[in-house]
């Protein structure tokens, strides 16, 4: 998986040495818009979601790891009637400034997650509480401490959800199963 390899290695560069802060629009603009490529989030208005994360003057947020950002960032509004949710972007932009306190959502770690719930029954939880950022931490933190992989760091639980949920459960399945 080179490609992954290097686009994670880029996106690390990125986000923490070239433009770690986001004070400037130029900055935040061309994070938004390498996760936008890199990830295939459908993003497609990037200048809309960095003119966002601007306007929310994050950085003191993500220098303490508060958790509700991530639900701050994904709604945007894109016009005067219309607001979009894009919260594994948004978790995606976090966890890249800070992988050891922002887990990733995305449609394979949810599928890998209540896969798990159904089978083992490793925590109580709804498909619907995944997509509150601070329950989907709190699940995350469940998913460890239940399968013994407090030796793991969350960036290192992040690679192996989402490779997990991209070998068990393709996006032919995901479509299968939405029908």
């Amino acid at each position: 998986m080179e490609n992954y390899v290097l686009q994670e290695s880029s996106l690390k560069k990125l986000f923490t040495e070239t433009y770690p802060l986001n004070t400037k629009m130029d900055d935040i603009l061309i994070k938004v818009c390498s996760l936008n490529d890199f990830y295939s989030t459908n993003i497609y208005s990037p200048f809309n979601v960095a003119k966002h994360i601007y306007l929310l003057n994050i950085d003191n947020r993500l220098a303490i790891g508060d958790i509700l950002l991530v639900n701050d960032i994904s709604k945007v509004k894109v016009n005067e009637n219309k607001e979009i949710n894009f919260y594994s972007f948004a978790s995606k932009y976090c966890s890249h400034h800070k992988p050891e306190v922002y887990p990733i959502f995305d449609s394979y770690v949810e599928q890998l997650l209540i896969f798990f719930k159904r089978k083992d029954k490793f925590y109580n939880f709804s498909k619907k509480d995944l997509k509150n950022y601070s329950k989907y931490v709190e699940i995350i933190f469940e998913f460890q401490k239940f399968y013994g992989l407090e030796k793991y760091n969350i960036k290192e639980l992040d690679k192996y959800l989402w490779q997990a949920g991209k070998f068990y459960f393709p996006k032919e399945y995901i479509k299968a199963k939405s029908k």
